[in-house]
């Protein structure tokens, strides 16, 4: 690494809530991991790949959730991705023949029918279903560093009030990554970007070296950071906190301002599930007959005074490659603009992953036309992971980040609103009495073990970022309600069964099996004193 280039941070963020459903084939909600190994995972994976095989220097950055590392892992929803595909083939394959008037219409019907059947491909006969092997084969090759995050994505900032909760979140998260990939990371993110000061501490006592703040976290530390953005700050616990450039960021994921809302990109919302009879599509749909995506559309992005015309994949690809070379050339003019004399300027620019392929189809090709213009067509800067930049210049200003997130007004309000504030007070309660189990329980066995377990397991779910979200975005808003009420519900019941020494093995059995996540959790997490003894290099 040279002091006369910048350097790209580039983070991609991958998680979904824990959508395990057991007792019901083809459950609406697991189709959010089907869809996202589909149209986000797949494709990228594949894409780095083929970039390693052409010799093109690549280096992201991703992060991957506990609980999406857990659902890559389960050999159930493993079984029904590959079903979920099957039924997708058949389907493209009826609609091949069923648009066989309309040429333009059925060329995309077949691009489809071929993306399945390369999907079916990719996941069962290159990876064997396993795809955390391979993100740790990307990793191991030198294309992407990876990175933790929190044990349920608990936004943090909300649950600091208990200590206990954020150690175990983090704690959990770090020796989940190390489960799964075989070595501690060295990077953690922070579920929505969010940070308090309160934070601090617990990361480090995990062995954390790196996180990633939204811009005002660092911007407004104290003292104020020299260099602003362009390098990180170490926190008082010796922490690299770096900060994502959000002007730099909106031009990706914002569909009124950024790239993804061009009129030659597809259409997000016009699934034919919601065009066609219900009996064409009745083997795609769930067996509730609800209409729910297919990820079969046929349409590019118009406006309200256009007509509808249908997507022309050649002309997007372009459009992609266009709008990846104008966000090198918007990258390298901001490295540029004030390039420390002793370091090389960094700019990090962070997302969730299922923008990438879900919810911007062309997102990978964008993706892979970015890498290849950062190796070939510019010589202003190149790509990095936090890590490598530490290594290379490890003498950092030191700050206390601000609180912060990179919610809507940047800070607690989407995950603490008049839709969702309920669910704090009994979250705080099962939390306190979560912190009473384990104190008097300090060496439990046998049936109260496989309580104290399940009850943790039950109220790390119920504190998922992804319920108050929904709750207060209206989106999946009811199945959040309930998601949130039944992990409350079951933490409950069996810490009532635990105090009154009469644990049903019957209802314990059911909801461990429901809920098979963290194989190596251990209560005692939730003890005083557990985590600090264990945390400081326990996975290293």
């Amino acid at each position: 690494m040279t002091t006369t280039r910048g350097k790209l941070i580039f983070h991609l963020h991958a998680h979904l809530p824990w959508v395990r459903h057991p007792g019901q084939e083809d459950h609406l909600e697991e189709r959010w991991l089907f869809d996202a190994i589909t149209e986000t995972y797949l494709p990228i994976i594949d894409r780095l790949f083929a970039l390693r095989a052409e010799g093109v220097p690549t280096r992201l950055t991703l992060s991957l959730s506990p609980t999406l590392l857990g659902m890559l892992a389960d050999p159930l929803l493993q079984s029904r991705y590959v079903r979920h595909l099957e039924r997708l083939i058949l389907f493209t394959d009826a609609e091949v023949r069923r648009l066989r008037h309309e040429p333009a219409l059925q060329r995309l019907a077949v691009a489809y029918r071929d993306g399945f059947r390369a999907a079916s491909r990719s996941f069962r006969d290159r990876y064997g279903g396993h795809l955390i092997a391979a993100f740790r084969e990307l990793a191991e090759a030198g294309l992407a560093e990876l990175a933790a995050s929190a044990a349920t994505h608990a936004f943090l900032p909300l649950h600091h009030t208990s200590p206990d909760s954020t150690s175990a979140q983090i704690y959990l998260g770090v020796e989940e990554f190390h489960r799964h990939f075989g070595w501690a990371p060295d990077g953690f993110w922070l579920p929505e970007c969010g940070f308090t000061k309160e934070l601090d501490a617990p990361l480090a006592a995990a062995g954390v070296r790196w996180i990633v703040l939204e811009g005002h976290g660092l911007a407004l530390a104290r003292p104020a950071p020299s260099l602003g953005l362009r390098a990180p700050i170490i926190t008082p616990s010796g922490i690299a906190a770096f900060g994502r450039a959000r002007t730099m960021a909106k031009v990706v994921w914002s569909t009124q301002e950024g790239y993804p809302g061009d009129p030659n990109y597809r259409d997000f919302d016009t699934d034919v599930a919601f065009e066609l009879p219900f009996e064409p599509l009745r083997r795609v749909l769930p067996p509730s007959g609800e209409r729910v995506a297919t990820g079969v559309k046929y349409y590019r992005i118009t406006d309200s005074r256009e007509e509808r015309a249908p997507y022309d994949a050649s002309r997007a690809q372009a459009k992609a490659g266009a709008h990846a070379r104008n966000f090198a050339t918007r990258c390298g003019d901001w490295l540029s603009a004030g390039s420390p004399a002793d370091r090389p300027s960094s700019l990090v620019t962070a997302y969730d992953a299922e923008l990438f392929g879900h919810w911007w189809y062309e997102g990978p090709h964008w993706l892979e036309q970015l890498i290849r213009h950062v190796a070939y067509d510019q010589d202003r800067f190149d790509m990095a992971s936090p890590s490598d930049l530490l290594r290379a210049y490890p003498v950092l200003q030191a700050a206390e980040p601000a609180a912060s997130s990179w919610g809507d007004g940047g800070y607690n309000a989407p995950w603490l609103a008049a839709q969702n504030d309920w669910l704090y007070p009994p979250l705080h309660d099962a939390a306190a009495r979560m912190h009473g189990l384990a104190t008097r329980h300090s060496n439990a066995s046998g049936s109260v073990l496989r309580a104290l377990n399940q009850a943790a397991r039950e109220l790390l779910l119920a504190q998922a970022s992804d319920w108050p979200l929904m709750m207060s975005r209206g989106t999946s808003a009811e199945y959040a309600v309930a998601r949130a009420r039944r992990h409350l519900g079951d933490f409950a019941a069996i810490a009532d069964q635990i105090e009154s020494h009469q644990i049903d093995l019957d209802r314990l059995s059911e909801i461990e099996a429901r809920n098979n996540l963290f194989p190596a959790l251990d209560y005692r997490v939730f003890q005083p004193g557990f985590y600090g003894e264990n945390a400081n290099g326990a996975s290293r």
